[in-house]
């Protein structure tokens, strides 16, 4: 635990559709959400792009969270004593995975193009994030493609810099912990923690530590490489039996069976191996909805929330901890 930035958090509201934020309904899930015993709440604004070959980042009226439903979720997050991380997001409209977005190298025109979007994106998202007074802002996620391009990177935190003066965390995905050379820039490494840590003869909770411990392993050294504190900018799976032998996954199985003891025990085990390390700073578990579903369908609900399920109880348990 790095005593100095621990982040008990949980992110909230992704892809919850423009004014959502603003509704009783929105109020009363983050309100839930913080009960868990929160400190941080993680907020995401989704933009867009046509494709992952696409150069220009966009708003869309019915699906970016408009700035005042910003305001107004920071503003909630802080009325219940929450520390908040900005989180601006680029999706494709192609369903393509936002680290694929990428250009040929012979092409540096694209990238030029790119990035001129992307920090209009980012800047404007900043100067919010600095008004508002959110603690944390993140530069990027799961952007593999985007982060090969070392200088154009550090140039794009530099001018973040000029209009943010909070904390500056970069997520990277699960696997290319030591491939960006330049994310020594920022004060927060936060890494997309969807490791597979079963198979399918042996998902119990031991199975799970052990491998979590490894996984631990190289995330110190990640922390040693860079100079920075390392946290679980990411990290959960969904209730179907399974999903931790492939927790980034979000296909619904239908023929397989529910198994909130599964998802209960991830967060069990990923709490127990990082919890106490020194170079560790947290979790923004994935992921809660700003409108949550009649208690008695929770349990029906097989997506990433862990609400009104085995692993929202961990959760309380261990975010009540005072160590």
């Amino acid at each position: 635990m790095n005593k100095d930035l621990f982040c008990k958090g949980y992110t909230w509201g992704f892809f919850a559709p423009s004014g959502t934020m603003q509704t009783e309904a929105a109020e009363r899930s983050m309100e839930r959400l913080a009960s868990n015993g929160l400190n941080w709440i993680c907020i995401p604004v989704n933009a867009w792009q046509e494709s992952f070959a696409s150069t220009r980042i966009f708003s869309d009226y019915e699906r970016t969270q408009t700035d005042s439903d910003l305001v107004f979720a920071v503003k909630k997050a802080k009325s219940l004593g929450l520390k908040v991380c900005l989180k601006p997001m680029v999706n494709c409209f192609d369903r393509a995975w936002r680290a694929r977005i990428d250009f040929p190298s012979e092409n540096p025109e694209y990238w030029d193009k790119w990035f001129r979007s992307y920090n209009a994106f980012m800047l404007h998202y900043a100067a919010i994030a600095e008004k508002t007074g959110c603690e944390m802002l993140c530069t990027g996620c799961e952007m593999a493609g985007m982060d090969k391009q070392s200088d154009r990177c550090r140039k794009m935190i530099a001018e973040v810099r000029k209009l943010y003066s909070g904390i500056i965390m970069h997520n990277i995905n699960h696997g290319d912990e030591f491939r960006f050379d330049w994310l020594e820039a920022v004060d927060v490494i936060g890494i997309s923690a969807y490791y597979p840590v079963t198979d399918e003869n042996d998902r119990s909770l031991d199975r799970m530590i052990r491998e979590f411990d490894k996984r631990t392993d190289v995330l110190e050294k990640a922390h040693k490489h860079y100079g920075k504190p390392v946290m679980f900018a990411e990290i959960g799976m969904r209730n179907e039996q399974g999903c931790s032998q492939y927790p980034w996954d979000f296909h619904n199985r239908p023929e397989k069976p529910s198994d909130e003891q599964e998802q209960a025990d991830f967060y069990e085990a990923a709490m127990t191996s990082t919890w106490n390390k020194d170079w560790f700073c947290g979790y923004f578990w994935w992921d809660w909805k700003a409108v949550l579903p009649p208690i008695e369908k929770a349990k029906a609900n097989r997506d990433f929330t862990v609400f009104g399920k085995k692993a929202e109880q961990v959760l309380k348990r261990w975010y009540s901890k005072n160590d």
